[in-house]
């Protein structure tokens, strides 16, 4: 296996686990409120909430990181990603009480928040001209680590307690990190090597597709992480309602999600043949009526929706992170993919007290479906405003755009 071939495995590993690591909780509180109330309460929501500082510090913690890469380089900063995150994780297993469980899970956060910028920049550019492809495989990756999170938590917390849940992912993924210490220093610009230069594409096309899709973070974040904290919920009131019956939650949580990984992967094969907007307007129409589906649906028939929805929610992630590659210059774009996800997981991050609160007032996820339906309504109206340009796929055709040629000038033939 060449070094080039390495690097790209561990980034991918490291996408797996970042998206583990951040639903661990959203399982583990199910039995945490049972093997443990008398340090950590009885109650969902509250319990649940504890999370929410690992967001905020997910979120904010990845605004710096495309400068800190710069200074740092990116394998200093990925070995402190794996390093520093398993250790959190490790940590999260050995609170007594709520503020340490916090705690440990807002440094997760804090370390977690290194990856996406740094991680999907290297994946962009060793793509080279099938940067939908090798986004969609690394997609794939995420998505199984958001699909196996419940149903790895719910079996180590059912039978060695949930403790076990958080200290054997933090165990196996520092271990992870030690081997990827004694990685060569990775180019990521010569990982893509023979891509096509850049295409010089006009300012306003580029600040136009960069506004909608800032836009298009904030909303998507804040359904994507509320769908995958709410699954393993949805699927205890809606299937699984004994307590006894955790390990079954997460197979339906995983089955449901395990969808998304095969949408990821198809739609990156798409994109390197469709321009982004024709393969992002059917996602975004599906979404909307599946998520109210959900909102009333009962029995089985919350599985297959379930699974729709995961469809939609991580297709709509790899034509995201494709929009990025497509419209902007790989020198600014670990800067902007700092700033995007940034922008994203800030909304992301108001999920879990959302998800919580609304549970609470109501009792059921009825109303926080119908609530993420209105959110993800925005989605489809920024999927509506954003460009459907040929050149997409011909870069070369970028010098003949309207919008390339000085005023009054006429547009080449």
């Amino acid at each position: 296996m060449s070094p080039t071939t390495r690097q790209i495995c561990f980034v991918n590993a490291a996408h797996f686990y970042t998206h583990y690591g951040l639903l661990v909780l959203a399982t583990a509180v199910l039995a945490l409120t049972q093997q443990d109330a008398a340090r950590f309460g009885g109650e969902y929501g509250p319990v649940l909430a504890l999370g929410t500082a690992m967001f905020v510090v997910y979120g904010l913690g990845a605004l710096p990181m495309g400068h800190l890469a710069a200074r740092w380089g990116r394998k200093a900063l990925m070995a402190a990603f794996f390093l520093g995150a398993g250790a959190a994780m490790a940590l999260a297993g050995l609170a007594q009480g709520p503020l340490s469980l916090a705690l440990a899970l807002a440094g997760f956060g804090a370390f977690a928040a290194i990856y996406h910028p740094i991680g999907t920049a290297i994946i962009a550019e060793a793509g080279g001209e099938r940067v939908g492809r090798a986004i969609g495989i690394n997609g794939v990756f995420g998505n199984l680590g958001v699909a196996s999170a419940p149903v790895a938590t719910a079996l180590l917390a059912a039978t060695l307690g949930w403790r076990w849940a958080f200290l054997l992912p933090g165990a196996a993924f520092f271990l992870l990190g030690l081997l990827y210490l004694r990685e060569p220093e990775f180019d990521a610009v010569k990982a893509g090597g023979g891509a096509r230069p850049f295409p010089e594409i006009p300012r306003a096309v580029v600040r136009r597709a960069v506004l909608i899709l800032m836009a298009i973070a904030a909303v998507s974040g804040l359904v994507f992480n509320a769908f995958t904290l709410l699954l393993p919920k949805l699927m205890e009131e809606r299937l699984a309602s004994s307590p006894d019956l955790l390990p079954v939650v997460g197979a339906l949580a995983f089955l449901a999600t395990i969808c998304g990984g095969l949408t990821q992967f198809t739609v990156g094969r798409l994109i390197d043949r469709h321009t982004l907007k024709s393969v992002f307007m059917p996602l975004a129409c599906v979404l909307v009526p599946a998520l109210l589906a959900l909102s009333f649906l009962d029995g089985w028939a919350v599985l297959p929706v379930s699974a729709l929805v995961a469809a939609a929610i991580f297709g709509q992630v790899t034509v995201n992170e494709t929009m990025t590659a497509r419209y902007v210059a790989p020198a600014l774009r670990a800067k902007l993919y700092s700033v995007r996800f940034t922008v994203g997981f800030m909304g992301a991050a108001l999920a879990s007290p959302l998800i919580g609160w609304l549970h609470g007032a109501t009792g059921s996820m009825a109303v926080a479906m119908l609530v993420l339906a209105g959110v993800a309504a925005v989605t489809l109206g920024c999927a509506l405003l954003f460009p459907n340009r040929p050149e997409e796929l011909r870069p070369e055709l970028w010098a003949r755009a309207p919008e390339a040629a000085p005023p009054g000038a006429q547009p080449a033939e």
